[in-house]
């Protein structure tokens, strides 16, 4: 069974949304740090994906540090690393501007979009900050 939920939007390459629902997933703790992920496999089988699509998912997860292989175990999930202020930035700099230029072709002005992402951010609940104090990820 896949420990994540995932509705196909078309338009969108199937790999990159499976990867987007398992990160939603870890970080909201619904996939919890040590805890078997499934093989491409289970993956190909459960989501009725080709395995080629599950394996690009797997190596994906792999790639971003959320993934492990353990030897006599398999593949976990595994902490993803903390990273500096700036490098935590720049990972989301393609997400922003992806956001930035929706918004504008919907006509949207900066103060809508900041009310939508103080909407979301609020209704996701609390995270954890660098100086170690953490919360949890709500309503996911």
């Amino acid at each position: 069974m896949i420990p994540f939920r995932l509705t196909f939007e078309p338009g969108l390459p199937l790999y990159e949304q499976v990867i987007y629902a398992a990160k939603k997933a870890i970080i909201s703790g619904q996939i919890r740090s040590g805890h078997p992920f499934p093989s491409v496999r289970e993956l190909s089988k459960e989501l009725k994906i080709n395995p080629n699509t599950a394996h690009k998912v797997v190596a994906g997860l792999l790639a971003e540090g959320m993934l492990e292989v353990r030897v006599g175990v398999g593949t976990v999930v595994v902490e993803p690393p903390r990273g500096t202020a700036a490098e935590r930035s720049r990972l989301l700099k393609r997400e922003l501007e992806q956001l930035v230029i929706q918004a504008k072709k919907l006509g949207l002005d900066l103060d809508s979009v900041l009310r939508a992402v103080s909407s979301h951010w609020e209704r996701l609940g609390d995270y954890e900050t660098e100086d170690g104090k953490t919360g949890e990820l709500t309503k996911l």
